[in-house]
């Protein structure tokens, strides 16, 4: 798809209607609005697999999207790809993203947020036609934390995580520098939603190939502005606190991490595997690889890393 094209995308993968390309890509999928019980509307997305009519899917997967970012753009794309192989999967537009409600990109409460996905992942989990099949968080960056923040919440909820460059620790290469941060926190207390940090458009340092830039810069629900202080304050604190608690890890999981990432940081989920008290986990670190593993590689290294999500997943299913 050259620049011209994408001028005028409706979708990330052109302007073909979302039934008809579902139908198209072999699935099914939905849309709806949740509504949390802190009374806060929420955008959700399901997809499942054309099969799921007459044989149950294989497993469920409950997916977190990272900041700024949404489900219903390239999100989505690792979403069918699974669909394709057999599993239900299941998302929402967190608090402040997306389609849900909110202040764009203000997440003034990371534990709120965890709650509101527990409350929705449940939701699912009790629907009869659900019952009794393997259910795994999946998290990208930001969306990473929270899986592990629901582990921490809800210790035997999920069978096990996709942990895909997880932001267990904020990058020095994108984190303020001393003394912005408490200089931050202090004005935070005043001023929470003002957006004045000073940070790059993290999308550019995320996606490797130019084509797929352009793609993703595209997705009008994309929050583009600079960061808010509330915001930045909150995933300091949290990520602060998973990097004192990574050893308290005990669920199966697998992380995968690219080698050139510089959103987050491959040696946290080093630290992760290392520590982790679970007794089945895996690390896959990718040589050369950077922050968007699943969409803004190569189509070849895009494949190399589904497989290895995919194949542990059959592992356990």
């Amino acid at each position: 798809m050259d620049e011209g094209q994408t001028q005028t995308l409706l979708h990330y993968w052109g302007n073909t209607p979302e039934q008809d390309y579902y139908k198209l890509q072999g699935i099914k999928a939905f849309s709806s609005i949740y509504t949390t019980p802190r009374g806060l509307k929420l955008f959700t997305r399901l997809w499942l697999p054309l099969s799921s009519t007459s044989t149950p899917p294989r497993g469920l997967i409950f997916m977190v999207h990272g900041y700024g970012n949404d489900i219903s753009w390239t999100f989505q794309a690792t979403a069918i790809f699974l669909a394709q192989k057999g599993f239900a999967c299941f998302a929402l537009d967190l608090e402040g993203h997306g389609r849900s409600d909110g202040l764009r990109a203000f997440v003034p409460c990371v534990d709120l947020v965890v709650q509101d996905c527990l409350s929705f992942f449940n939701s699912i989990k009790q629907d009869p036609q659900f019952h009794g099949l393997p259910s795994f968080l999946y998290g990208e960056s930001m969306g990473g934390a929270i899986c592990l923040l629901i582990h921490f919440s809800d210790p035997d909820g999920f069978k096990g995580a996709i942990l895909v460059a997880p932001m267990c620790k904020i990058s020095d290469n994108v984190k303020p520098k001393w003394p912005i941060p408490q200089i931050l926190t202090q004005v935070a207390r005043f001023f929470p939603t003002l957006a004045i940090v000073p940070t790059p458009d993290l999308m550019y340092k995320s996606v490797k190939v130019n084509e797929k830039k352009i793609i993703a810069d595209k997705n009008p629900m994309r929050y583009r502005g600079k960061p808010r202080l509330g915001t930045v304050v909150e995933l300091l604190r949290v990520t602060e606190y998973l990097s004192r608690r990574i050893s308290d890890v005990k669920l199966p999981f697998i992380v995968v991490h690219g080698s050139a990432d510089v959103v987050t940081d491959p040696n946290v989920s080093r630290a992760l595997y290392e520590e982790a008290k679970s007794q089945d986990k895996t690390i896959k670190i990718y040589d050369g690889m950077m922050h968007s593993l699943l969409f803004g590689e190569t189509d070849e290294n895009v494949e190399i890393v589904r497989a290895d999500i995919v194949s542990w997943l059959n592992d356990r299913c």
